[in-house]
């Protein structure tokens, strides 16, 4: 497995820290459907009760007002820290500001909240740098290409942070002059999701529009654009096809001559960072002000290498 816990291998090792009684966690999760965020709740829950801890979790799908009350809620029931994966960045200064005045300390994991730059302390983000996640993958459909086609894009959820700087990412790329060739064709939210994905793709072929370039800020989306081309009759071989998360399923269907590329974002590393950096907190100790995680590109030619890592 790649790299299981990024996180330990800093040198905050602080965070490491256990204490000697119990806590309770409660983790709040944006959305239970996502498969990358049901790998990081998952390794949350078992890393959490390995350190002796109480786990206890929420699903907000995907609605701001649902992730705020559940904030309350944790708060009110005596939670010893928060770690959360927010649904709009711009909720988060609330969710700080309440977290702060209970005294608990709180953890936002994977989409980096807006109030970023004033965490530390009692808080913290532990994730990646997602200008990293569409630049490796942009850049590698780019090279692919030859700097030239069609292309369209897939966007997830736009009030997340993860969406706007992916789709960024990729627009930047496009405008160097090694890939200027490339001619951005459509761009649509796909919501993160597979099926949205497959419908969005199927639409723009019905329309006749020719895609020799699809490049969607997840593995969800991407693979429900591999489903559309196959819908289509369309081989696999004549579209270029880049996401981000490199999960399970993504690289299966690289396996199988479908997904070209994908870009590693390492979901134990960040679940499991974000309970050790709860904990610390829950401890005494000051967090920083942030814990950054890298992007690792994956094509064919190292695919093996993450097999099972997500």
């Amino acid at each position: 497995m790649k790299k299981n816990n990024l996180f330990a291998a800093t040198a905050l090792s602080v965070v490491m820290a256990t204490g000697a009684n119990a806590a309770t966690i409660g983790y709040l999760s944006s959305n239970f459907d996502d498969n990358f965020l049901t790998l990081m709740r998952e390794a949350a829950k078992v890393h959490t009760e390995e350190r002796g801890h109480t786990f206890q979790i929420e699903d907000a799908r995907e609605d701001v007002g649902t992730q705020l009350s559940q904030v309350q809620n944790f708060i009110a029931s005596g939670v010893d820290a928060l770690v959360v994966t927010a649904v709009s960045a711009a909720a988060t200064p609330q969710m700080t500001k309440m977290a702060n005045a209970a005294g608990i300390p709180i953890v936002y994991v994977n989409r980096m909240p807006s109030d970023s730059a004033s965490l530390g302390g009692t808080s913290t983000f532990v994730g990646s740098n997602e200008t990293w996640s569409g630049t490796l993958a942009a850049f590698e459909l780019c090279n692919l290409a030859g700097g030239t086609g069609t292309a369209v894009m897939l966007q997830g959820i736009l009030s997340n942070e993860a969406a706007v700087t992916r789709s960024k990412d990729f627009e930047e790329v496009l405008a160097l002059s090694m890939c200027n060739g490339i001619e951005l064709k459509a761009v649509e939210v796909g919501s993160w999701q597979r099926a949205k994905g497959n419908d969005i793709v199927s639409n723009w072929l019905s329309s006749g529009m020719k895609i020799d370039i699809v490049f969607a800020n997840n593995d969800e989306m991407g693979l429900g654009a591999v489903q559309a081309f196959k819908n289509a009759g369309i081989s696999m071989d004549d579209v270029l096809i880049g996401s981000v998360d490199a999960t399970a399923d993504a690289l299966a269907s690289m396996k199988a001559g479908e997904l070209d590329v994908t870009v590693f974002q390492n979901a134990a590393g960040q679940a499991t960072g974000g309970i050790d950096a709860a904990i610390a907190a829950i401890n005494g100790e000051s967090l920083p002000n942030s814990v950054t995680i890298p992007f690792e590109l994956v094509t064919p030619s190292n695919m093996a290498e993450y097999m099972g890592a997500n």
